[in-house]
This record gives C-alpha cells, structure tokens and sequence, in this order.
C-alpha cells in the first residue's frame, strides 16, 4: 500500500488520536464519565481503539479506509535544487 496520509490530515490525526487515546484510558479509569454502565464502558473502548489507528494511521502515513475511498492527502517532497556539500549554499 502506498503512502496515503499527509498534510493537514496528518496533522489532525497526531492531535486528535492522543486525545482520544486519554480520553479513553481516562473512562476505563473512573476518572471520566462518558456515559452510564454498559454504554460508558463501549464508548471508551471505542474512543480508545479509533485513537490508536489516528496515531497509528499518521505514523505510517497509511491508511487503509482513505485507499478505499479513493483519498489521498500524501504529496511527495520534490528536490527543486540541490545544495552543495562544502560551502552549504544552492549550487
């Protein structure tokens, strides 16, 4: 699979995957409620299990739900010009 995640999207997945990752750690804790019983518990392991794949998505730059929806954010870097070696300066 090829690199699919970049820009903006990549940046959104580093921060809203942490958060989410907290946020569900934090409810299997006790120190959050998300919701009551049963449901409570099921949307922290959710809110959890989504925040692993952002950061995971962005680390690796892929992704494999934005392959099957034809998305890519990706953009290669392109060497406009080369910098020489000795003095440090655009050759």
């Amino acid at each position: 699979m090829e690199k699919n995640v970049g820009g903006y999207d990549r940046i959104a997945r580093f921060v809203v995957g942490p958060i989410l990752v907290v946020v569900g750690f934090a409810a299997f804790g006790g120190l959050l409620t998300l919701a009551a019983g049963t449901v409570g518990l099921a949307l922290a392991a959710v809110a959890l299990l989504v925040g692993i794949v952002f950061v995971t998505t962005a680390t690796i730059q892929k992704c494999p739900l934005n392959a099957a929806l034809g998305l890519n954010t990706y953009r290669e870097r392109e060497e406009t010009e080369s910098i020489d070696p000795e003095t440090g300066r655009a050759a």
